[in-house]
């Protein structure tokens, strides 16, 4: 009677657990038994890599055959084990414990002809990997450019279990880690194609120095989605730990190129007005998967017509925006995915959404009614509010409006100067800046405080509302290249704020 073992990663949300994969034969009539609470893909790696063996000319034991997953406790989700499975079984038969299976951990999906099929979840797994020591990782050859991302490990490529056991036992080399291909740069949609619209162009450059939320209501066609779509091309390219944080969630999704894995531009993800709470938000059934909110991880959520989107959806936002993570119970655990997105809402005024405001045919009662699925909860955590207005005659002709280029200098000057003066507190943005940091330490002067004094006086701002203002005054300083607020500053910040529940 024989013992093999062999080693793989459990993935959940973005975390991964080296799993031990133990298979003993032992006396008794033919059946196979897995254990470790394995669902109901990895209930079905029995047959695969069963057939997967047989189809590679190996040996299936005709006995007892019992194939345990440790740590027993922890929910075993999808295909990725069937690799480790196979090489335990052929170990356990041959009745060696191959040095290479000691130090490797194999991640893939077995075809029944022996095959190696890509999966998903790749990165974070080979992270996992590299977290907890371990010197190799064999991954299919389909997911190598992802595994090879990832530096202080060795990577391997494998297309058949074939060349993996051949490779275990040193008769064979297998494809190695690839250079990591960029891919070029994609076009960035230019601000010179907005036409007019100077105050919400202005909102759009202040969203992008502080990564503060942005709400545009209007009628159709005056270039709302426009300006949303070309927020990212103002936000710097991502950090190397932040490419791969956003590209381990397109990791987990499925949603990765194959040419080029790497994410080094702020992503920007535009649900549909229908979508659910768990397409926004994440979820499924077994272990939640990444929602839009996670998607747009240090890039821009965008969500057009969101007078239209079920007020159910619109409150499940309000944690993500608080917290920057989202956390989903689900049968098998809780997964924690990160979601620190900023927010843009896109609206018409009303129902009828009219060019002309003096056609609009809705009455005070629908238009309150159109837009009171927007809570006052939801809006009090959006900075910058711009009602746009349709053009006028003379709009078409007129000179063209700065570039994303020159606009981004400034952006990037704004962001420096911000986070040189946050950085002894460890904060990169002025969003992030605390409320109880920006009243204390750098406390404004009386002067400069009472146009706030005077808005919570009238009941028009709350104290949350305050600090939020507070950090779009600081924005707007760091664009002007002042060193504090002025007067003129606190009063522009106050008026990207609605004066009451709704802009």
């Amino acid at each position: 009677m024989a013992l093999g073992r062999a080693y793989s990663v459990a993935v959940t949300a973005l975390d991964g657990q080296i799993v031990e994969i133990e298979a003993y034969i032992g006396s008794g009539l033919p059946s196979v038994h897995l254990v470790g609470l394995p669902d109901a893909a990895l209930q079905e790696s029995r047959d695969r890599v069963r057939a997967a063996i047989t189809n590679s000319n190996y040996d299936w034991p005709m006995t007892r055959l019992t194939m345990a997953l440790s740590p027993a406790t922890l929910p075993k989700v999808g295909s990725v084990y069937d690799l480790a499975l196979a090489l335990s079984v052929l170990s356990a038969g041959a009745g060696e414990q191959w040095p290479r299976l000691e130090k490797t951990v194999l991640l893939g999906e077995l075809a029944l002809d022996g095959r190696v099929r890509p999966v998903k979840g790749i990165l974070p797994a080979v992270l996992a990997a590299k977290r907890e020591g371990w010197p190799a990782a064999v991954v299919p050859s389909g997911n190598l450019p992802e595994a090879s991302l990832v530096d202080g490990i060795e990577v391997w490529g494998v297309r058949t279990l074939g060349e993996l056991k051949s490779w275990i036992e040193g008769k064979q080399r297998l494809e190695p880690r690839i250079a990591s291909p960029s891919s070029p740069p994609a076009p960035v949609a230019d601000l010179t194609d907005v036409v007019g619209q100077s105050e919400a162009r202005y909102a759009v450059e202040v969203a992008a120095a502080g990564g503060h939320h942005l709400m545009l209501t209007g009628p159709p066609g005056v270039g709302k989605t426009m300006l949303a779509q070309r927020l990212p091309g103002l936000l710097p390219s991502l950090s190397e730990s932040e490419a791969l944080e956003v590209t381990a969630i397109y990791s987990v999704a499925g949603l990765l190129a194959d040419d080029a894995p790497l994410i080094t531009r702020p992503p920007f993800v535009a649900p549909h007005h229908t979508s659910s709470v768990a397409a926004m938000v994440g979820g499924g059934s077994g272990m939640a998967r990444p929602g839009a909110v996670s998607r747009a991880h240090r890039g821009v959520l965008f969500l057009d017509e969101c007078a239209e989107i079920g007020s159910s959806v619109l409150e499940a936002l309000r944690t993500p925006l608080e917290d920057g993570e989202i956390r989903l119970a689900r049968r098998d655990g809780v997964a924690r995915y990160p979601a620190r997105f900023q927010l843009v809402l896109a609206a018409n005024p009303c129902p009828c959404a009219r060019p002309d405001p003096r056609d609009c045919v809705c009455s005070g009662h629908e238009k309150r009614r159109y837009l009171g699925k927007l809570s006052g909860p939801l809006l009090d955590r959006v900075d910058l509010h711009v009602r746009m207005h349709s053009l006028r005659a003379g709009a078409i002709v007129a000179k063209d409006g700065e570039s994303t280029e020159l606009v981004r200098e400034r952006v990037a000057a704004a962001r420096a100067a911000a986070a040189e003066r946050w950085r002894p507190y460890g904060i990169g943005t002025n969003v992030e800046v605390s409320g109880s940091l920006l009243r204390r330490r750098f406390r404004l002067p009386p002067t400069v405080m009472k146009p706030f004094e005077a808005a919570l006086n009238r009941g028009t701002l709350s104290a949350r509302g305050m600090d939020r203002t507070l950090r779009v005054a600081w924005t707007l300083s760091d664009l002007a290249g002042r060193t504090s607020p002025v007067l003129d500053d606190v009063t522009t910040a106050l008026s990207f704020r609605p004066a009451g529940g709704v802009p």
